[in-house]
């Protein structure tokens, strides 16, 4: 039990520093290869922020412990947008732009069902990939920039700053971002391993310590993110990075889920109530987003509150 506990405890930490070795520098090396800031802030930051629930979730897939991989999901995505969303609306108020209503918060939802109906009887192969071709066409519509707005600054503050080469060179980054990813697979590993000797010696399911355990620590990149965020007072960075996560995990992850072959669950405590109150939160969430287009602390504590209320009824 300690060392599985020891292990969590390690792995954690480890997976939060490395994968934000990873996303720092895969940013960095496409700013400096001129990649525009949209592409990177969207594909390569959205995608590294996910990328320890991706790792996580296809290493349970293959240890046929898909449970476990569908609770990472399902943990990840309501922890961004109860949890963390609220932690960082606690800080400060959270303005959010009038495109994230309209566009990328309705795709959330969309996707976070269509993630929801395709867990029922396990994800299949076509499923898997249905998934991952709604990630491609989100990405497009979301990189479509009307041409009465302006770029949005998808692209954190101290990446864009030191993308320049005279304070970092190319060479530098690519081994930054090999080293990030190699540690990023390792980490994922031992943290999937503490949980689930965990998991074996107290009795609790798979997809409870996938939810809980896992799914909180592979969030740990979104966390730190919205801590930085908020203390510089970017509030749409925020929300973009938790709404592009979870757009991610949802379909990425869920793409990748079914396509390795993961088996059905039989566990309704996920497949139902975990899923319908990731869904929920989705629409909560969107809906504070779309009040005034602000996401105020007393609903950031709501959404703390919510998540809290939630977790006993995955057990």
């Amino acid at each position: 039990m300690l060392l599985g506990v020891a292990a969590i405890v390690v792995g954690v930490a480890a997976l939060a520093w490395a994968a934000d070795q990873f996303v720092l520098g895969a940013a960095r090396v496409a700013l400096i290869r001129n990649v525009p800031s949209l592409v990177v802030g969207v594909v390569i930051v959205g995608f590294g922020t996910s990328a320890p629930e991706l790792l996580v979730s296809a290493l349970a897939v293959l240890d046929d412990n898909t449970a476990v991989a569908v609770g990472n999901v399902v943990g990840s995505n309501l922890a961004n947008l109860t949890l963390l969303l609220g932690i960082g609306a606690v800080v400060v108020a959270l303005t959010v732009e009038s495109r994230t209503v309209r566009l990328e918060a309705p795709l959330v939802v969309a996707a976070t069902v269509a993630f929801a109906v395709a867990v029922q009887g396990g994800i299949q192969w076509w499923e898997g990939v249905l998934l991952l071709a709604g990630l491609v066409g989100s990405l497009l519509v979301i990189a479509r920039k009307p041409a009465n707005e302006s770029s949005p600054d998808a692209v954190g503050a101290d990446v864009v700053e030191l993308a320049d080469p005279a304070h970092h060179r190319l060479g530098v980054e690519v081994v930054r971002t090999a080293i990030g990813l190699v540690a990023t697979v390792a980490t994922a590993q031992l943290l999937l391993w503490g949980a689930l000797r965990v998991a074996d010696e107290t009795g609790l399911s798979g997809g409870f310590v996938g939810v809980t355990l896992v799914a909180v620590g592979t969030s740990l990149p979104e966390l730190v993110t919205v801590i930085q965020s908020a203390r510089r007072r970017e509030t749409d960075l925020i929300v973009g990075n938790l709404l592009g996560s979870n757009l991610f995990n949802a379909l990425a992850v869920g793409g990748a889920i079914g396509i390795l072959g993961a088996p059905s669950i039989d566990d309704t405590s996920l497949t139902v109530v975990g899923v319908g109150a990731a869904v929920i939160a989705a629409i909560l969430a969107t809906i504070a987003m779309a009040t005034r287009r602000t996401v105020t602390r007393t609903e950031g504590i709501v959404l703390i509150v919510a998540y809290l209320a939630t977790i006993p009824f995955l057990t």
